[in-house]
């Protein structure tokens, strides 16, 4: 049984593939992220493979005792599309076979708000090892990039005059290089929503901050590519003639709480700093919260309303209280909130804590 990312149907850890392009004439090479939709081809960004280069090369499992890695040729790209299809030129023994291949979808453009996930190799993880064996070669020895699990929310109807999905993801903790993004190399890898492709990582736009990706549209692979070009799609990466739709939640769909957890809606609108003293305390040593510019993102996936009419302070703190004031103004959305948390802190134990300490306030004015 295949071992697996993003639960059944999402992506299969055995199909992600790091994309190493060689341009020679001591041109910087290229890093990104694709993904092996049949058993000989692959997908990824068409930037990545942009000519001229001198080698392309695939790699699967880095440094497992599964690794593998084999030269590619491109079959298909597509700039204004920014796809490109790989053929892998070889398969040794140890590939495990693919036995199907992706689904993929479109979003609708309804004002909704899909989970998604996406696993790709961007500059942020490159780390330092010493061991050695090192067999893990990005420049200097000792160096590799590791993979990337993030999962984000995308909003239905962002981005619709580029054609792209914005995607909400919680930004790497710090900046270093003013003159490369740390997002650099996300690029090709697959975005999943409900087990299905719905779209392909392509750009990482600075003024978005570090928390927003773009991604291509599946549906605007059907706008943009020449029918030839479809077709080869269609036989050798399994995309449909017409994909269906990825699943939407129903309108006006409540949020549900964690097991066990009370929701905070019934709060009065009145309470104090010193009343809120423990959850502020709790929320703000969060470390989605304690980035640059962390609880704005945080804020973006939740009503405009609270963003817009949240007193602003220079210490995080008072910033926490404000946006509690504010949400307990707009029904519903302190809830909304802290399932945004939720979202982006996994399960840390600052986020444990803020879930006890908010069971506890909500009991005492229950």
């Amino acid at each position: 049984m295949s071992e697996r990312t993003g639960g059944a149907g999402g992506p299969e850890i055995a199909r992600i593939a790091e994309v190493i392009v060689g341009r020679g004439g001591g041109v910087p090479g290229r890093r990104g992220s694709g993904y092996r939709v049949t058993d000989r081809y692959v997908l990824t960004a068409a930037h990545l493979v942009e000519p001229p280069l001198t080698t392309l090369r695939v790699r699967f499992d880095a440094d497992r005792s599964s690794e593998w890695t084999t030269g590619a040729q491109v079959v298909l790209r597509s700039g204004p599309a920014d796809l490109a299809l790989l053929e892998l030129t070889g398969t040794p023994p140890e590939a495990p076979p693919v036995h199907h291949a992706p689904r993929y979808a479109v979003i609708p453009e309804t004002a909704v708000t899909l989970p998604v996930t996406a696993v790709g190799f961007p500059r942020f993880k490159l780390r330092e090892d010493s061991g050695p064996d090192d067999r893990r070669a990005e420049g200097p020895r000792g160096r590799y990039r590791d993979s990337c699990h993030v999962d984000g929310t995308v909003s239905a109807l962002s981005n619709r005059r580029a054609g792209s999905l914005e995607v909400a993801v919680p930004p790497p903790a710090e900046d270093v290089e003013p003159d490369r993004s740390p997002w650099e190399g996300m690029s090709g890898a697959p975005l999943w929503s409900d087990g299905a492709i719905i779209g392909l990582i392509t750009t990482h736009h600075r003024s978005d901050g570090l928390g927003r990706l773009a991604a291509m549209r599946v549906q605007r692979w059907y706008e943009l590519l020449a029918p030839a070009e479809l077709e080869l799609l269609g036989t050798r990466a399994g995309l449909p003639a017409a994909p269906g739709p990825a699943a939407l939640p129903g309108p006006g769909a409540p949020h549900q709480q964690p097991p066990n957890q009370p929701s905070l809606d019934a709060l009065p609108h009145t309470l104090t700093l010193s009343e809120l003293r423990d959850l502020v305390d709790a929320l703000t040593a969060l470390p989605t919260l304690r980035r640059p510019n962390g609880l704005d993102s945080v804020l973006e996936g939740i009503d405009p309303r609270v963003a817009a009419h949240r007193p602003r302070d220079d210490r995080l703190r008072f910033e926490v209280y404000g946006v509690l004031r504010t949400c307990l103004r707009y029904p519903g959305t302190l809830d909304r909130f802290m399932a945004e948390l939720r979202t982006w802190e996994e399960d840390s134990e600052e986020l444990r804590k803020v879930d006890r300490v908010a069971a506890e306030l909500a009991m005492r004015h229950n």
